[in-house]
């Protein structure tokens, strides 16, 4: 392993994203690289051309990836918009808009750009799979924390991804976990599988853009300062 880099570490984890537990009847997984063949294109090209080092990196967790971010590019936080005009990656048989990587991506423009950014930082999720909810109008965006069923069926597995991510090479001093309610139960799982020193929240980018909007540069220089400072 030692002489594959972060990227080809990434991509690997990637390609054998498989889950075969559990889930509650109305609950689905949905695992992008195998829905659309362009996916798994662009998300190699996007770790090839930003993390093909063996730099160490700090860990920003998120929940799990919506059908519209990573759930379409394989990139967290990242919709076809950000991919295209930030990253210059293409994506032909997708266009997403997705609220959370439109904060996500304004305050890595103030952190010093994408290249700066993602040099220093690695963002994943615990489930680093979409989970979607049958509703009466289709099937809708979930978090593996809204049903205490779900939850308890995907634990395991968010501890071994979360496993699999930290072998990556990542700083577990200090995680950046985004979302308090998220924080609450990834540290239940740390408390069991003791992968962190330190758990700083922030809050969740959907949040800010949905309802803090105005304070914005708030949370931008928020963000910037946690990751600068530890």
């Amino acid at each position: 392993m030692k002489n594959k880099t972060f990227a080809d570490k990434i991509i690997e984890f990637n390609k054998n994203l498989h889950y075969s537990g559990l889930l509650p009847e109305d609950f689905q997984v949905l695992n992008p690289y195998l829905d659309n063949p362009e996916t798994l294109v662009v998300m190699q090209k996007f770790y090839h051309k930003y993390y093909n080092d063996f730099n160490r990196r700090k860990f920003i967790i998120g929940i799990n990836p919506s059908r519209h971010g990573a759930g379409v590019t394989g990139v967290p936080f990242t919709d076809t918009k950000r991919l295209e005009n930030v990253c210059g990656i293409t994506m032909e048989s997708a266009y997403t808009h997705e609220v959370s990587s439109v904060f996500m991506y304004d305050m890595i423009a103030q952190y010093g750009g994408a290249d700066r950014f993602y040099k220093n930082i690695y963002i994943n999720s615990p489930f680093p799979l979409a989970i979607v909810r049958k509703s009466r109008n289709g099937w809708l965006n979930a978090n593996y924390y809204d049903d205490k069923v779900l939850f308890n069926d995907v634990k395991d597995f968010m501890i071994e991804s979360l496993k699999k991510h930290i072998s990556l090479d990542l700083d577990t001093t200090e995680v950046f976990v985004l979302g308090k309610k998220n924080a609450d139960f990834i540290s239940k799982l740390n408390q069991e599988a003791h992968l962190f020193k330190k758990m700083t929240v922030l809050e969740h980018p959907r949040y800010i853009q949905q309802y803090k909007s105005k304070e914005k540069q708030l949370y931008i220089d928020k963000y910037i300062l946690a990751l600068n400072n530890s």
